[in-house]
């Protein structure tokens, strides 16, 4: 299950590129594309700021945390059902899973500190078993970028464990 709000950055990213794209297409020259080009220009920058906003959590505009009563600076789910249940695993064998709802509100808490990348690397690399070359061909970036997606999953993680 994606978070909407990382729905959203992806949405805002691609309209961002074709915004550009149509932008470069433009005659500066012409009168008409003149005009064209202001509005393309205000959308872009319009588009950019909500994506600030979406990644960061936080108005873009305010400066040194002075969000008013620091509402933006808590990242919470409203649904816990990303987590996913281990009902199954229970049933086949000798492990014990199990799970409280506080140590499923910590987990929540981790996976929030990490980026949209970075969880999704991390769990497919130590959840799914994934190869780093394959995780790093499905997103189509070097290996070594997914390799550092990982690490920095991994070290949030145990800055927020320990």
């Amino acid at each position: 299950m994606t978070i909407w709000a990382d729905e959203m950055i992806l949405l805002y990213k691609k309209n961002l590129e074709g915004y550009k794209k149509q932008r470069a297409r433009l005659n500066k020259k012409n009168p008409t594309d003149r005009l064209d080009l202001t509005q393309y220009n205000s959308i872009i920058e319009e588009t950019e700021f909500v994506l600030k906003w979406l990644e960061t959590g936080r108005d873009p505009n305010n400066y040194r945390g002075a969000d008013k009563k620091n509402v933006y600076q808590h990242r919470s789910f409203q649904s816990m059902d990303f987590i996913p249940d281990i009902t199954e695993q229970l049933e086949e064998g000798p492990k014990h899973l199990y799970m409280s709802p506080e140590e499923k509100i910590i987990m929540a808490d981790i996976f929030a500190a990490l980026s949209f990348r970075e969880r999704h690397c991390y769990i497919l690399h130590i959840g799914r078993q994934v190869s780093v070359a394959k995780i790093a061909q499905g997103l189509g970036v070097g290996k070594s970028t997914a390799q550092s997606y990982i690490e920095r999953a991994k070290k949030k993680i145990a800055q927020r464990v320990s």
